[in-house]
């Protein structure tokens, strides 16, 4: 009698989306460290990707130069931005309401360790750093694309670009990233509807002159009905390019969505669901603040 060798295949591997309207930096950011953790000691199953909105501030890379941050420190105080630097790669960035943030905390894995269980993170699709950045950056352009707008890579300068080849290349998303103990956390930013001249305060990426653009300030210079080049920031435009993001990445890295995306997400539910999450793996992370009404209005309920 013939033998069949039935071999194991591994199961999809699921990147759980979390649309969590505004959050303060800080909060977003010991968050982020903690899953990392719990992700990498086994304790998370499955990946996250946190979808959000910052009020103003600026990061500074590990290595990235304070001279880069142009505006005086009495000014960012009148104006309560403060500045943090953090543990990502890249230079100095301006978050703020109207962009899109994303922080995927993804397990990645060495070729090496192909078909075995990985050790800590329970997983067995092979994922390199390069594949991972690429398709980060991937996604962002689908999400340009979808709102109408061509963008891409551009060839040593990591993000998304309008133009990226031609005389006047424009940033639309930066991208930072930090691995630790085989995870990634930290991310993208897609500017949507952003105030643009707060990237005034600093040198953008640390490139004096550099141009940054917004997908409101490219669709009305593509003459798409109804885009206005000076729309204020609003959260239901970041909400929508969140789902956006969120489906084309996953479909960038080959897993399988979950979670509730907008507009049917609530920002407020799935921030109690994140202090719970965080109560149940037994780690230390200060709980997000539900928002008031002038936060997050879209999702919020």
């Amino acid at each position: 009698m013939e033998r069949v060798i039935v071999e194991e295949q591994a199961p999809p591997r699921l990147l759980r989306a979390r649309w969590l309207g505004r959050v303060a930096y800080r909060e977003a950011w010991a968050l982020q460290r903690t899953l990392a953790d719990a992700r990498a000691a086994g304790a998370l199953r499955d990946d996250q990707l946190l979808l959000l909105e910052h009020d103003p501030v600026l990061t500074l890379g590990r290595n990235a130069l304070q001279a880069h941050v142009l505006a005086p420190p009495e000014l960012l105080a009148a104006r309560g931005i403060e500045v943090v630097r953090v543990e990502r790669g890249g230079e100095v960035t301006y978050h703020g309401p109207g962009q899109l943030v994303a922080y995927p905390i993804v397990a990645l894995l060495s070729p090496d360790t192909i078909g075995a269980p990985a050790a800590g993170v329970g997983v067995r699709r092979p994922l390199g750093v390069r594949a991972y950045v690429e398709a980060l950056e991937a996604a962002m352009a689908d999400t340009c694309a979808a709102a109408g707008i061509g963008a891409g890579p551009r060839a040593g300068h990591p993000g998304c670009w309008v133009e990226a080849g031609g005389i006047l290349p424009r940033k639309v998303g930066a991208l930072g990233i930090r691995v630790a103990r085989g995870v990634t956390y930290h991310g993208i930013a897609l500017n949507v509807t952003t105030n643009l001249a707060d990237f005034e305060l600093i040198d953008p990426c640390g490139m004096p002159g550099l141009r940054t653009t917004s997908l409101a300030r490219e669709r009305a210079r593509a003459g798409i009905p109804g885009a206005d080049a000076d729309a204020p920031p609003d959260t239901a435009s970041v909400a929508a390019a969140a789902a956006v993001f969120a489906t084309a990445l996953a479909r960038r890295l080959g897993f399988v969505l979950a979670g509730d995306l907008p507009p049917g997400a609530g920002a407020v539910g799935e921030r109690r669901a994140m202090d719970a999450l965080v109560e149940e793996l037994g780690m230390p992370s200060p709980a997000l603040a539900v928002p008031g009404p002038t936060l997050a209005q879209v999702g919020a309920s």
